[in-house]
Order: C-alpha cells, then structure tokens, then sequence
C-alpha cells in the first residue's frame, strides 16, 4: 500500500527501488497485493529509503529522524485511529482486491498471538465490542469492517503478553467476538474466502476460551456462510456440530444454530429434517429468556428468527407461512436496516414466482435492488437474487421485466 500511494504521487518503480534496494520488479508486485514482505530488515529499509517514519509502520524511530523536529509522539489511541482510517482507505478501495493484505495480516498476527501464554485493562475493549454487537446502525459495512479490524488488532499485542488465566480468557472471548463480528461483516459483503479465514481463527478464540456459546454461534456464523455460498449439506454439518456445542440449554446460540440447520436442510431438499429442525428453533425462541433476545449479533431477538424463518420457508415452497414471517420482520426491522430489508423483500419475490407470478417476481426483485445504494448489491443480496433469476424457466428470459432483473445483476 506504501508503494502504491507512492506511485500516485509521481514517484517511479525505478526510484523507488533506488531508495529501497529493492528490484523494480519486486515493488510493483508488492503493490498489485501479489507479494508481501515478511522480513523486519526489510520494512526498515523501505521506511528509511522512502523517509516513512517509524511510528507509521511499528517500528521506533529512525536514526534520521534526529534530524527533523520531533513530534509528541501520538498516544495508543491516535495510533488505533490512524490504523483504523488506514484499514478504511483499504477497504474503500475494494474487497475484489487479492490478496487483501491488511486483513490477512492482522488476521496472522491473531492467530499467532492465540499461541502465547499470557496485565492489561479489558474495560474499553469490552466497551467496544458491546458497541459493535448493536451492528450496522446505518453504518457502510466496509467501515464497521474497519474499526473492527483496528480492534483486533489492539488486543493481538496484550495476547502476546504474559497475562493472568483470567485475563487470557477474557482476551480470548474479546478477540472470538471481534474477529467473529468482523467475519460476519466480510460473509454479508459476499468476501466468502476471507470470512472463511476469521472464522477460523476466531472459533479457535472462543474454544480456547471455554465460552461453548460463543463457540457455538461462531460455528453457526461459518454454517450461514457455507449456505450463502451454495454448500448447504456442509452448512447443516457445521450447524449440527454448533448445535451439540450449544447443548440443550435456551441460548441465542442454540436458538441460532437450529434456524440455520432448518435453513440448510430446507437447501439441502431434506425437508424433514428441515421441518423438525425449524419446529425447534421455534420452541427455543419462544423460551428464550430476555437476556438472549437482544436485538444485537450475539442474540437472537424475534425479527432476527422471522428473517431465518422467512429464507427456510421460502425455499421449502410455503409460501404463505413465509409471507407471515416476511411481514414480522419486516415490521420490527429498522428503516436503516438496508441488507435484511432487501434480502426480506427478494425472499418475497421468489414467493411470487413460486405462486406462479413469475414476471411481477421479477420486477419486484428490481425494485429491491435498485432501491438500495450500489455498495449493497452485491453479496448476499446479489446472490439472493441471482437465486431467483436462475429459477426463471428459458421462455420468459426475453420478457422485459426478467431482461430489467439481468441487467441489475449484470452491472
């Protein structure tokens, strides 16, 4: 990224790689994200050769910068800011980028740090991941992505460190419900390798820290994204190991876990399973105490079950119970919240073709996605109605309101 924002502001390969001592060749690949540099030695080179000073890439500072007026030096906080606005102008730049490079790396440098033993105040981490639990509140994922990013990334150091059990555990929870929230961010932007990757690593987190509900809505997390992306008999393998984990107790987690078992089940065309799976999802949500019905990513409130119940019974073919839950979520969700909205409302175009009104589903499947801003038609929303078009039999294809949904897909 360096090199790249060097090169925008006229510096060449050439001269840059006079600066560095690095081949020409070299620097362009880093910055098209097909190499990376691994080697400390060689951050110091590039930081000296291109006068970055150290505090910008983790380093102390450089012996020339002696030579210039010091600066305070920032606190962590105006440290995590700058990452945090550096991750956002990644982010902002695309998520079709490959590899994405700063997600990957923070995502390293957490798993590494899961593999030390090890005093640190856990009161603003905790803030902040209550804060991120409440989700988008209108917000442009990739920005929630950003700041969830920077806050992994300041726990990594503190795990890195030798640390009580107790502050380890908590460490660890923090570090599973951070890097989990984030990899729900990365599945809703259809990012499906690298939601793949952090819920990886934050399963692990929340094993290590002998939380089974977090590791189990972790597990059932990763089962959505496997059923998203058109694997629905390993997303009811995966739902199944979050609902043993979950045990039999009334939990969010196993709440969840069952609702996405129905879900893939119903994909899966295991409609049996997929009714006894939904019939108990049922039961759990309506025993749920109101601690685990919040109405934030870790709980599983009643719009959020109506939204699970609305996809299921939709591609089981019930129409008509799906529209009941179409209209229950809908009215409880928020007007700012632009990706369930629209993914209710493309669940109740595929309920019209299935009805048999194949062409109003089509213009009603428009109409959710050119009502949204560009940045929420792709993902899941996408993939939803794309789900859609790919039902339509071949003779309407030329019909206008099915050439209309196309085109949105296409662009």
């Amino acid at each position: 990224m360096v090199f790249s924002y060097a090169k925008t502001a006229g510096l060449s390969w050439n001269a840059m790689a006079a600066a560095t001592g690095l081949k020409a060749e070299r620097i362009s690949l880093i910055a098209r994200g097909e190499a990376r540099i691994t080697g400390i030695e060689t951050i110091e080179r590039i930081a000296d050769g291109l006068r970055i000073p150290g505090a910008m890439v983790g380093l102390a500072a450089r012996p020339w910068e002696s030579d210039t007026p010091v600066a305070p030096k920032p606190a962590r906080e105006d440290e995590s800011m700058h990452r945090r606005n550096l991750v956002r102008s990644v982010l902002a730049a695309g998520l079709t980028a490959a590899p994405l490079t700063e997600l990957a790396d923070v995502l390293a440098k957490a798993d590494d740090a899961l593999a030390v033993t090890g005093p640190a105040d856990l009161a603003g981490l905790e803030a902040a991941t209550e804060r991120h639990s409440y989700g988008y509140g209108g917000r442009v994922p990739t920005d929630v992505l950003a700041d969830l990013v920077a806050d992994v990334t300041d726990v990594i150091p503190l795990l890195q460190r030798p640390q009580r059990a107790v502050t380890r555990v908590a460490l660890t929870r923090i570090m599973g419900q951070l890097g989990g929230m984030a990899a729900v961010v990365l599945h809703d932007l259809g990012n499906q390798r690298e939601a793949h990757a952090w819920f990886g690593v934050t399963a692990r987190s929340a094993e290590e820290s002998g939380d089974q509900q977090l590791h189990a809505w972790i597990l059932a997390r990763k089962a959505m994204l496997s059923l998203n992306f058109g694997a629905p008999h390993a997303a009811a393998e995966l739902a199944e190991q979050a609902r043993d984990i979950a045990g039999q107790g009334s939990t969010a987690a196993a709440a969840l876990a069952a609702a996405v078992s129905g879900r893939a089940y119903a994909l899966a065309g295991r409609r049996e399973e997929a009714a006894a799976a939904l019939r108990y999802a049922d039961r759990l949500a309506d025993m749920l105490p109101e601690a685990e019905r919040a109405d934030t990513w870790f709980g599983h409130c009643e719009q959020k079950h109506h939204v699970h119940l609305s996809h299921a019974l939709t591609t089981l073919g019930e129409t008509d119970r799906a529209r009941e839950s179409q209209t229950h979520a809908l009215a409880l969700s928020a007007p700012t919240s632009t990706l369930t909205r629209t993914l209710l409302r493309l669940d109740a175009a595929t309920c019209q073709h299935l009805d048999g009104h194949t062409l109003d589903a089509c213009h009603a499947a428009t109409t959710a996605l050119t009502g949204i801003p560009a940045r929420y038609r792709s993902g899941l929303t996408h993939r939803r109605a794309a789900d859609l078009y790919r039902r339509i039999p071949a003779e309407l294809r030329s019909r206008s309101a099915a050439r209309e949904l196309a085109e949105v897909l296409a662009v």
